[in-house]
């Protein structure tokens, strides 16, 4: 889909339902039947009321669109929330939580920190700090781990960090204020490190850099790692994503982990995809990543995602919705009557239909300057896959097919193509 500005006669709209899809109806309207309905205050009406015909319903915001998701963990309550707004969605894990009973290193780990008695821990998940009195109190150990923290001066990643530890029974003593781990450990480090010991409970992987700031600066670092990111079980399914994210036949791939990035990327070259893979992410493809730690490898990668404000769950739904809406709805008024595009739907005349990538990908570039010439060079820009005028030829062919009315895209020979406004 094409981002560029257009002429006046494209409208992009976020969508009069989307908003409502994520607050519902507003409970204090006023209802639109019963006596005196549609009456002037203090006026009877006469007669007996005939109900209009019901509105047709809102199509769902995310109709036409498809969204691939990489999580594992609260996995489902990302595809549901794209799949109650009526997207496609596509659902591989990159990678996966170790189970508990896979991970001795764990209770290995809670020892050492136990034996080393921390002056600070440093807590960065609240699923990890659950998950890690959880595991100790299974193992015989939870008595000795809460003595160990009621002891150390705790530091907290964020807020979801800090209710865990508040509702385990600690107080923690200070908080990351921008929610990032090099934060945390810069709190530590305020108040001077040297010949202390640091715990630090790790988020999936090792932090090495700010761990090596700690060790810098004089401390003995501990880590535990309440859960481990390890290769999804079912590789052919991951393989299936990466193959569709290259043929950029989704509109976003979301993240919610660092390692999930590298874990798709690691399995596309396994497959000899990884190029084409990144190139289909810096441009066709939209990366979302629910936080600035998990957009740094992609930015690592010359890829730029969208990022919510708040780095939640619910906030890259949002965000998600927005880009979307504002990015892959429009309507132009052709010389024929109003053309309508929601992702890859296209209504006209009273029919919808359903493009492919490509030919969606020229129809939005039409769109997005209603009227003008648009060469075949610039064209091909929108279709990667294709090697030359011929292709593009074809897929133009294709395009028009496909069309309720293929008089929609003109030829103007010589020059190039334009839409019949």
């Amino acid at each position: 889909m094409s981002d560029r500005a257009g002429d006046p006669r494209a409208r992009r709209h976020p969508s009069t339902a989307w908003s409502e899809q994520l607050s519902g109806p507003d409970p204090e309207a006023e209802p639109l039947v019963g006596p005196g309905a549609g009456s002037a205050p203090g006026t009877a009406q006469a007669g007996p009321i005939v109900s209009a015909e019901p509105p047709e319903p809102p199509e769902p915001v995310l109709a036409g669109f498809r969204i691939a998701v990489t999580s594992d963990r609260r996995s489902e309550d990302l595809v549901d929330a794209f799949a109650r707004r009526g997207a496609d969605v596509v659902h591989a894990p990159a990678v996966r939580i170790a189970p508990v009973d896979e991970d001795e290193i764990l209770l290995e780990d809670t020892r050492a920190i136990i034996a080393g008695a921390p002056d600070v821990v440093i807590v960065t998940t609240a699923y990890g700090f659950r998950r890690w009195v959880e595991c100790a109190e299974a193992a015989g150990l939870g008595d000795a781990l809460a003595r160990t923290l009621d002891r150390a001066r705790i530091i907290v990643r964020g807020p979801k960090a800090r209710g865990a530890v508040r509702a385990a029974g600690h107080d923690d003593d200070a908080i990351a204020a921008d929610e990032r781990t090099a934060s945390a450990v810069g709190l530590a480090l305020d108040a001077d490190v040297r010949g202390r010991t640091v715990a630090v409970q790790l988020h999936g992987h090792e932090d090495v850099e700010q761990l090596d700031r700690l060790v810098t600066a004089g401390a003995t670092v501990h880590t535990v790692a309440p859960y481990r990111w390890v290769r999804p079980t079912d590789d052919s399914r991951l393989g299936r994503l990466v193959a569709a994210i290259a043929a950029r036949e989704v509109d976003v791939v979301t993240f919610t982990s660092a390692p999930a990035v590298d874990g798709l990327v690691s399995a596309a070259a396994q497959l000899g995809m990884d190029g084409v893979l990144v190139e289909a992410m810096r441009c066709g493809v939209t990366a979302a990543a629910v936080g600035p730690v998990t957009a740094t490898p992609l930015l690592d990668l010359g890829i730029s995602p969208i990022v919510p404000e708040r780095f939640r769950m619910g906030a890259l739904i949002r965000v998600v919705v927005e880009h979307l809406t504002l990015n892959g709805v429009a309507e132009v008024q052709t010389a024929l009557g109003p053309l309508r595009v929601h992702g890859r739907t296209v209504r006209f005349g009273g029919e919808t239909v359903t493009l492919a990538r490509g030919p969606r990908a020229m129809l939005g570039a039409l769109m997005s300057e209603p009227g003008a010439v648009l060469s075949r060079e610039r064209l091909l820009d929108e279709l990667p896959d294709a090697e030359n005028e011929h292709a593009l030829d074809m897929a133009m062919s294709r395009l028009r097919a496909a069309l309720p009315d293929r008089h929609l895209v003109q030829t103007v020979v010589r020059r190039g193509y334009r839409l019949n406004v």
